[in-house]
């Protein structure tokens, strides 16, 4: 009889301001119907949360990030220190479905499967704005239209709701920290890249979204504006420019190809339908996907002719 996989849950922290997050993302992975074997929650550069967290937490680990501030090092810095058979990430802002951890692992059943994603449902601090497309919900790091309905293959899931397998990160390595979060700020993709490299050390294994594992994400107030909306679009534009230069092949952009052939003209079409059906809030709908996908492309662009610049120049 194949003995259970062993669970670890990794949640990174960087600001007191998310105390409450904190809280209740840690709660809400103490009430898993499939209790993890281990919860770490890792401090990036932050004495005063580490100091309080275990303090509040005494039955989790929680650790100093040992490695360079921001979001990829702190999460290294849980997977060096983790001792599960998966290590499931959990955003701090995040609160995961009781199911959550068994329907991760149920996943897994299958050897080949590397890593497994969950489905992330936006949870609205103010309203949700009426011009904010389904398909730009990853601007706030959600599910979002386009994204399969049932488990499928994917080439990476979302960052705040993602497990592999501990067994990966000794054969591809860790997370990059040249890319990804540091603070407030608007990068990501490190999930990408590093889902990527997973592929390249493993050509037969697959990596699945599982969208019955579910957690809900926080979107303050100020990420509901027009202006981190654009904000985020652009730094959007410029990680995935870095992963595409560090990934070094088609595979960077495989999924963002068929989502602007495919998802993203679907979407105007549906908010002009809208609008003609006399919701007017339709065409707000479909400017921001147009608006959005400018605003990324462009961004994306003006970033790899820099980054091929500084290549010329030896920089």
């Amino acid at each position: 009889m194949t003995e259970p996989l062993r669970l670890t849950v990794l949640i990174c922290a960087y600001t007191l301001e998310r105390w409450g997050d904190i809280q209740t993302a840690v709660e809400s992975v103490r009430r898993q119907s499939r209790p993890p074997n281990e919860v770490i929650l890792v401090s990036d550069h932050n004495e005063e949360l580490l100091d309080r967290a275990r303090a509040a937490f005494p039955d989790i680990r929680c650790l100093p990030n040992s490695g360079p501030r921001g979001l990829s090092g702190a999460r290294n810095t849980g997977v060096e220190a983790a001792t599960g058979d998966v290590i499931a990430f959990l955003d701090d802002d995040a609160a995961a479905d009781a199911n959550w951890a068994a329907q991760l692992l149920e996943a897994y059943t299958d050897a080949v499967v590397l890593g497994v994603g969950g489905a992330v449902v936006p949870a609205w601090r103010a309203p949700r704005p009426a011009w904010f497309p389904e398909e730009f919900l990853w601007v706030v790091g959600c599910s979002y239209e386009g994204q399969p309905r049932t488990r499928a293959e994917v080439r990476n899931p979302i960052g705040a709701n993602m497990s592999f397998r501990r067994q990966v990160f000794a054969v591809a390595g860790g997370f990059d920290t040249s890319v990804g979060r540091l603070g407030k700020d608007t990068a990501g993709c490190e999930e990408t890249e590093f889902s990527i490299r997973v592929r390249r050390a493993h050509p037969d294994g697959r990596i699945l979204i599982e969208p019955s594992a579910v957690c809900r994400h926080t979107v303050t107030t100020d990420r509901a504006t027009r202006q981190y909306f654009r904000r985020r679009c652009r730094g959007e534009g410029r990680s995935k420019a870095v992963v595409s230069r560090l990934a070094r092949g088609d595979s960077a952009l495989t999924a963002e190809r068929a989502y602007v052939r495919q998802t993203l003209p679907a979407g105007v079409a549906r908010g002009l339908r809208d609008l003609r059906r006399g919701d007017r809030t339709g065409a707000a709908r479909s400017w921001a996907i147009v608006e959005g996908a400018a605003l990324t492309v462009s961004s994306y662009v003006f970033t790899r002719i820099r980054l091929a610049a500084c290549e010329r120049r030896g920089w």
